[in-house]
């Protein structure tokens, strides 16, 4: 009786759908969740498919959207504590609200509609829960498309662009990316591949969220940062592309002199723009009082920072660009490599650059953001502190598309990635750096890229399995570099501890899994060591042979110093030198602790890994590193494994949240359920659209 009850609800319930739905002659719009808090979720117009996406963002991460839109309207000391307001004062300085104003009224309206329908499914799904909101969190809410608008030019311009200028880039430690795109000439099964692997901190605004888009039937698949719609970093059946962060010089701090109250410029005085702002302070009482801001700008940005008789103004691109979220709905949206590239030729998108593979065989790397066309200096000039006193400084015009380094299907047949410069996305090099102006990029290539390089070059035939196999590899390039100089010093040296140490490191995997001894042992001496110091080495990094150098270590002696330190250290913390990495590296999130792999990618790792953590203590805790993978394979049909390390949630008691962790210490991904007949095997539970949002119906219908 029960299950005919059940069937009997469900048949009313789709019925009163169907009635509601056909006066507009639409399909409802329904949400399939997996069992990993993926939503898969199909509408046959953009307004309920983006309705949706808000929808699912809101029930997997209600409370730290409404913390990341607050604090992103400049309104975080007011909402929550005094200690945000250096945070509200930056985004007053850089005039966010003003500037979100602007891109509201200049956005195309199709960016408008997802915007828009993106925010009325957030709110519908705070206004149908509102137990999952904390309390301190309601304040917040109703969230506005202005919220959208600040919070994407708060991550693209103050955590990305212009991080570096603003001194906010050594918080977040490792911030990078890896990709692949292989082609056919070098794929075991002839067929295009890709590899999706930005690796952000594991909180706050750099968080993903994945999900599986189908609108009138065509698929897209992949994430994009929490609180933003649609899909950054994906693929659909026919092409797929990732982001990572690239080597581009796009944002200036000038130094300015003062004069009587204002500034100097080719010689003459020049009165600031000054703006006064109030924000309002959360006491501890629970009170409010007052705090004034005075906002500075010359013409060429705002004031930044101010001591004496000097001020630094900063000057970022992109602030006339407000359809970044368009751009990457059309390429989202391209079937072919034709339609692809001209979404990138929108460019819209100031940062990052563009890894790409498709079914029709074709890879593609794309030097992509916005470049400013300068008249004359180096990469050196522009990536330091920039005279302002001479109007021909002040860089107006961008480089269009046809002027940046880009590269479509190599002779070499692979390309990659891992926050180096252009010049060296496929070996031997393909682009020359003399073709393009001094200041477009800096020369260089550290032990991550040449990893990744190096497992390309030994392998002239790749397949789907060894691809993942490379994207999780622990190997230690710069351990594959450095040890036998080392080991030459220790047979050198008359140190009975050097040659203890020597004798773990000979046994030594040379990886970073959870089960190897000599990890640890390795990376404190390499810490101690400094990998990214020139002056270490014999030969120094070579553009002529830029996956082989730098070699040699330049000063033995301080090497075996710095060796029996670390015997020290080891022995003191855990009396022993051959201590299991995972005993030391852990993973930590949501009641899981768990051994951690991988390790900071400046010791040449492709897994990346990093912890926030002093090494110190006993043990030291993940933070940031591999975020999303994905890896593609474009076939007759989609192959698809991916993996979100934290999980897919953030809400508490959520069992997303988390979830994945235990697939990142046994290096395991898991397959990303693409077709209608995968998503129907996997799903847990639906949810259908009605006018008054979505419900659970009591069965799942295939999408």
């Amino acid at each position: 009786m029960k299950t005919i009850r059940i069937l009997l609800l469900g048949a009313i319930f789709l019925s009163f759908i169907s009635t509601s739905c056909s006066q507009e002659n639409n399909k409802p719009a329904q949400i399939a969740w997996d069992k990993w808090g993926v939503p898969h979720i199909s509408a046959d117009n953009i307004h309920d498919l983006f309705y949706a996406q808000g929808w699912a963002q809101m029930h997997n991460h209600a409370n730290l959207i409404l913390k990341l839109y607050g604090s992103s309207r400049g309104k975080g000391a007011e909402y929550w504590s005094k200690d945000k307001l250096q945070n509200d004062i930056l985004i007053c300085t850089l005039g966010f609200e003003e500037l979100a104003e602007a891109w509201e009224a200049q956005q195309d309206p199709r960016v408008k509609t997802i915007i828009k329908s993106f925010v009325e499914g957030l709110n519908a799904y705070a206004k149908a829960h509102p137990e999952a909101i904390d309390k301190e969190n309601k304040i917040v809410l109703p969230i506005t498309t202005k919220d959208v608008n600040m919070h994407s030019m708060f991550v693209v311009f103050t955590r990305f662009i212009a991080s570096g200028e603003l001194g906010l880039s050594q918080q977040w430690g490792s911030m990078g990316s890896n990709a692949y795109a292989v082609g056919p000439s070098r794929s075991a099964s002839g067929n295009a591949m890709l590899v999706q692997n930005p690796h952000l901190p594991w909180f706050n605004e750099f968080l993903f969220f994945e999900s599986h888009l189908t609108l009138n039937g065509k698929d897209m698949y992949g994430a994009t940062l929490v609180g933003l719609p649609g899909i950054s970093i994906g693929f659909n059946k026919n092409l797929g592309w990732t982001h990572t962060n690239n080597t581009i010089d796009n944002s200036d701090i000038y130094e300015i002199e003062l004069k009587d109250g204002g500034y100097l410029l080719d010689g003459k005085r020049n009165d600031f723009d000054v703006t006064t702002k109030t924000i309002r302070v959360k006491q501890d009482d629970g009170t409010w009082a007052p705090s004034e801001v005075s906002v500075l700008k010359t013409v060429h940005g705002p004031v930044i920072g101010k001591k004496n008789d000097k001020a630094l103004a900063l000057r970022m691109v992109g602030l006339d660009k407000p359809n970044m979220l368009l751009q990457w709905w059309q390429m989202a949206n391209s079937n072919n490599f034709e339609e692809f590239e001209s979404a990138l030729k929108m460019a819209q998108i100031g940062f990052w650059n563009v890894i790409y593979a498709d079914k029709e065989g074709n890879i593609f790397y794309l030097f992509n953001g916005l470049v400013p066309k300068r008249k004359a200096g180096d990469w050196a000039y522009w990536s330091s502190i920039v005279p302002g006193g001479k109007s021909e400084n002040i860089w107006t015009e961008m480089h269009p598309y046809e002027d940046l380094p880009k590269l479509k299907n190599p002779e070499t047949g692979w390309i990659q990635n891992a926050n180096d410069p252009p010049w060296t996305c496929t070996v031997p090099v393909a682009l020359n750096p003399k073709d393009y102006p001094p200041y477009m990029a800096p020369a260089g290539m550290s032990f991550r890229p040449q990893r990744a390089a190096r497992m390309m070059l030994e392998d002239s035939s790749v397949t789907f399995d060894e691809l993942i196999g490379y994207k999780l590899s622990t190997r230690m390039e710069f351990a594959d570099r450095i040890l036998d100089d080392l080991f030459a010093a220790i047979a050198h040296s008359g140190s009975q501890k050097a040659k203890e140490a020597g004798a773990v490191l000979e046994k030594w995997d040379r990886e970073a899994n959870a089960d190897s001894k000599g990890t640890l042992l390795f990376y404190l001496w390499a810490l101690k060591f400094n990998v990214g110091n020139p002056a270490n080495y014999v030969v120094k990094w070579d553009t002529e042979h830029p996956d082989t150098t730098p070699d040699g270590i330049s000063d033995p002696a301080r090497a075996i110093q710095l060796l029996e330190a670390t015997v020290d250290e080891m022995k003191a913390n855990f009396r022993r030198l051959d201590v299991p990495w995972g005993d030391f590296y852990r993973l930590r999130q949501n009641g899981k602790d768990l051994p951690a792999n991988g390790a900071t990618g400046e010791l040449g790792v492709f897994r990346v890994a990093h912890s926030y953590d002093s090494p110190n203590g006993k043990q030291m805790y993940v933070g940031s590193g591999d975020s999303w993978v994905g890896i593609i394979e474009f076939g007759d049909s989609v192959r698809a494994k991916v993996l979100l390390s934290y999980g897919n949630a953030t809400q508490k008691g959520s069992p997303h949240n988390g979830d994945q962790l235990e697939l990142f210490s046994r290096k395991e991904l898991r397959d990303a359920w693409f077709t209608p007949e995968q998503v129907k095997a996997n799903a847990t539970r639906t949810e259908i659209l009605t006018k008054g949002g979505f419900h659970n119906i009591p069965f799942t219908p295939s999408i």
